[in-house]
């Protein structure tokens, strides 16, 4: 288990501002150089793959030469995984939700990607671009350069876009969502007010409408699989990729966004959880880590087979 660190948010800081971290050496030393000009996609992310994280696609093609179980030879499923994935599907017909929770560059891209290969699987991604571009503002690089004024911005912008990712009418018997509006309360409003960095007004304005959003909405969900990564991991990661607006995440917060998920979904301790947790390692290259979920895929997509979840 991690040592606690304290709740860690940013001050009041100008963009690319240095923040202090650990002394030289460790994991922030040999992460911590500057990023060079990438190709990126619509989000704003390196399109080149860092150390062990490539593409998905690209790396089911590699594996399928491997001649490992759950081996592809092209990026969609082969009839006869689509055949089970379909019989474990209607085993039963109640459309359900699946959230992927975990750190900052846990993976949780990563599995959603592995994922939406499957037939019948909605995928839901983090809706960034709308937090990058509210009529022209980038609030998400805002909160990040000063979280004591923007947070609670960010805050009730993500809490209302999820809530959208929530409600929105199904197309598919499974619904797989890049976390979820009880993480984004449970964990980021959470760390935010514990850090100093919220006032309690807006921590209890923000309560208020989650509660009301959860007594008068459908929000509920079906399963939570946590891709339990360690900060450390987490900030190599983060390093590689070169979001422009992660530059400034320092490891402290890292440990403080982990401790936060180990108090809510292992310890029970935070809040109430309502649904199975599925815990899944996911400290590994990307390649372990498919074959991670080709070994999990019963456990997440049949509830009959959540009996090792907790």
């Amino acid at each position: 288990m991690w040592r606690r660190g304290a709740a860690w948010a940013w001050g009041r800081r100008g963009a690319g501002t240095a923040v202090p971290g650990p002394s030289a050496g460790g994991p922030r030393a040999a992460a911590d150089r500057k990023c060079g000009a990438e190709p990126r996609d619509g989000l704003g992310r390196a399109a080149a793959p860092g150390p062990g994280f490539g593409s998905v696609r690209a790396l089911g093609m590699r594996w399928s030469g491997s001649g490992g179980a759950g081996a592809r030879s092209d990026p969609a499923a082969a009839p006869g995984e689509q055949e089970r994935d379909k019989h474990l599907i209607k085993k039963d017909a109640r459309k359900r939700i699946i959230c992927i929770e975990g750190n900052i560059a846990s993976g949780k891209t990563t599995c959603l990607d592995y994922f939406a290969q499957t037939t019948n699987i909605e995928v839901l991604k983090e809706p960034l671009t709308k937090w990058r571009n509210v009529r022209g503002h980038n609030i998400l690089g805002l909160m990040y350069q000063d979280a004591s004024r923007w947070g609670i911005t960010l805050q009730t912008y993500v809490q209302l876009t999820m809530l959208e990712q929530h409600t929105r009418p199904m197309i598919s018997p499974i619904r797989m969502m890049e976390r979820s509006i009880h993480s984004a309360k449970h964990i980021f409003v959470e760390n935010l007010y514990r850090s100093g960095k919220m006032p309690e007004v807006d921590y209890a304005v923000l309560s208020e409408w989650f509660d009301w959003i959860q007594n008068n909405t459908d929000v509920s969900v079906d399963l939570i699989v946590y891709l339990q990564t360690s900060p450390e991991v987490c900030y190599e990661r983060l390093k590689t990729r070169c979001r422009e607006e992660e530059k400034v995440i320092p490891l402290e917060y890292l440990e403080a966004i982990h401790e936060l998920y180990e108090e809510w979904l292992i310890k029970r301790a935070l809040f109430e959880v309502s649904c199975p947790v599925l815990v899944i390692g996911a400290d590994h290259d990307m390649q372990k880590m498919i074959e991670k979920y080709e070994e999990n895929r019963d456990q997440i997509l049949n509830p009959a087979n959540r009996q090792h979840c907790l």
